[in-house]
């Protein structure tokens, strides 16, 4: 049962799309209104912004879930309905569903560092292209967001995209660490082909007129590139959360929440990458936990398996995977710096 239905609270969906393109219209008309390379320093700062107001918005979303579930009529005319418990649950849904997108976003990271190496995008403008790349991201993710609304109420849509997460983790485990060549990949060459390309940068331009004709620069490649491989990101991320809620509501705006963070989390995370060795097994045995929960766990315990041990499960799996890199770097590290007094 959705207790968020968007027909009741189209009003909240409306205040929050305004409320995250008032923050949007700040980030770049404001604070990076001048092109410019994005510090450590910056990058933590807004990191801890993001995920801030994220937690704020979630005890404002519990407090008026509690206020709405204790008060309304439809709420408690349901049998055995705990306005409390309800609350807290859809608080923790949001939590977990922030956290599992906020993991999977790390893959994006590595895309990020990949793309902008290979179109040669220097760091000052790497900021704008993230910029307009995770605007239209919040577009796919809430047409995705609202197609998953739909499907997920199918038993076999949920049996289909729990085995898809499971062998997506899988394939994750086993995936070599080599380079990404992005000569050989479809999408960069079909951009190639439909597009006049200037080859040059020309400052944070993304089209520029040559000759009478309008080309587009590197800028508008790696743009292009990043928000295609986002959708095949959500194909991902968008039903995992899923398996932890059924409220869309909760789906779209911890999504975005995580969405909005990524810029800051890549300039935070850009030059460290490579010490997070082991990440990837954290997160492919996050794949492969939520799709078991699609697939078996949530109907062996009744329709839901407890979101709470969701929780502890995907932070512990994320958190080790991270301790246990940071472990064998600091292992490592020793060792160069001795090659290096040699």
């Amino acid at each position: 049962m959705i207790l968020f239905t968007f027909a009741d609270y189209w009003w909240f969906y409306l205040a929050f799309i305004v409320f995250v393109l008032i923050v949007l219209a700040l980030d770049l008309g404001v604070f990076h209104k001048q092109a410019h390379e994005v510090s450590f320093k910056e990058a933590s700062i807004w990191t801890s912004i993001w995920i801030g107001l994220a937690m704020v918005f979630n005890l404002l979303f519990y407090w008026y879930a509690h206020w709405r579930f204790s008060s309304a009529p439809q709420y408690l005319s349901l049998s055995g309905f705990d306005p409390d418990q309800q609350a807290r649950t859809m608080a923790l849904e949001f939590l977990t569903g922030f956290v599992v997108e906020k993991s999977l976003a790390i893959d994006n990271i590595f895309v990020f560092a990949v793309v902008f190496a290979y179109f040669g995008i220097p760091k000052i403008y790497q900021h704008r292209i993230l910029f307009w790349g995770i605007l239209g991201a919040l577009v796919f993710r809430a047409i995705f967001i609202a197609m998953g609304s739909v499907l997920m109420r199918y038993e076999w849509v949920v049996i289909f995209f729990g085995a898809l997460l499971i062998l997506t983790g899988i394939k994750m485990f086993f995936a070599g660490t080599e380079q990404t060549d992005l000569n050989k990949n479809i999408v960069v060459r079909a951009l190639k082909k439909i597009f006049r390309i200037h080859p040059m940068i020309e400052g944070q331009k993304f089209f520029i007129r040559k000759e009478g004709l309008l080309h587009v620069t590197p800028l508008f490649l790696a743009l292009a590139f990043l928000e295609l491989s986002d959708i095949i990101f959500a194909i991902d991320s968008v039903p995992a959360i899923f398996a932890l809620t059924n409220e869309p509501l909760i789906v779209f705006t911890s999504n975005i929440f995580a969405i909005l963070g990524l810029r800051s989390m890549y300039f935070m995370l850009a030059g460290v990458m490579d010490r997070f060795v082991y990440i990837k097994y954290g997160l492919a045995s996050v794949l492969v936990f939520v799709g078991f929960k699609m697939v078996y766990l949530n109907e062996a315990f009744g329709g839901k398996f407890p979101i709470i041990w969701s929780l502890l499960i995907i932070a512990s799996l994320i958190g080790g995977s991270i301790l246990l890199s940071v472990i064998m770097d600091a292992r490592r590290r020793p060792d160069k710096l001795e090659i290096k007094r040699l």
